[in-house]
């Protein structure tokens, strides 16, 4: 199995596609000695959204880096950004424009076949699945689309980003008062920047099960790792920083499920 379902019983699945660190076997020699560091995950998510069980959400999480998939990018390898710096289905540079493969090793179109039906179909087929059944028992659901990233990262935007990046595609991913439920929890809070589809709208998973007429709704919180950790190696979790933002992610999690739930007279 590539990755792992966490199922619950409120009508709230928290997606973290890019928390896996593991590269196969057989694939690591292709990779350059710093990717095998895979330096561009989401660390900690899972740590930092500690509070998910005791919600009863449902949790998937892979197994796999983002480095072998991006289970965030559409299965053809679409840009989500048209005109910026994009990562791909199967990456091929870090998040600062290098190389990750050795000279010759990138994957060709049939390996990027290969994973996609190895890693991102299964992820995928089971996130649907999944709220699938939360909308049956509910009658609606919820996503949370769960990521984190450094705060300043020339190849992908300019400057420093916000601290907390609610994205819905341009408010077609959700409905509004779901948004501004999210961006109520965290507006006014001292130290922490947040912004509503701004740089990050939202990436695959956002918008292909976001559907607020057929009663699903997705929001993407992309966060800044300086928030809760280290954001140059180690990596290390830092539980001072943590304590402090998980209240709000709390709030902002709690709010838009109450947002949603009274949208349909729960």
């Amino acid at each position: 199995m590539s990755f792992t379902l966490q199922r619950g019983n409120a009508p709230l699945l928290v997606s973290m596609p890019h928390t896996g660190t593991d590269i196969p076997p057989e694939l690591r020699g292709d990779y350059t000695e710093r990717a095998l560091g895979v330096e561009d995950t989401d660390w900690h998510l899972q740590r930092l959204y500690d509070f998910l069980p005791a919600l009863g959400a449902s949790v998937i999480t892979p197994h796999y880096s983002r480095y072998v998939i991006d289970l965030n990018r559409p299965p053809d390898d679409t840009p989500m950004y048209p005109g910026a710096s994009n990562t791909e289905l199967c990456p091929t540079h870090f998040f600062n424009g290098d190389a990750l493969y050795k000279e010759g090793r990138a994957p060709d179109p049939a390996e990027r076949l290969r994973r996609r039906e190895t890693y991102w179909q299964p992820y995928h087929a089971a996130l649907a699945a999944e709220l699938a059944r939360l909308k049956a028992q509910h009658g609606f659901a919820l996503l949370w689309d769960a990521h984190s990233i450094r705060s300043e990262i020339p190849w992908l935007f300019e400057g420093r980003l916000p601290d907390l990046n609610i994205g819905t595609a341009n408010g077609t991913a959700a409905d509004d008062a779901i948004t501004a439920a999210a961006a109520a929890a965290c507006a006014g809070v001292a130290g922490v920047s947040s912004i509503v589809n701004g740089r990050f709208k939202g990436g695959y998973i956002t918008r292909q099960y976001g559907r607020p007429a057929e009663h699903v709704h997705a929001v993407q919180l992309e966060k800044c790792q300086r928030l809760y950790m280290q954001e140059v190696a180690p990596f290390a979790y830092d539980e001072v920083l943590a304590q402090r933002i998980q209240p709000v992610l709390k709030n902002m999690v709690t709010g838009s499920l109450a947002a949603a739930c009274k949208l349909y007279g729960r």
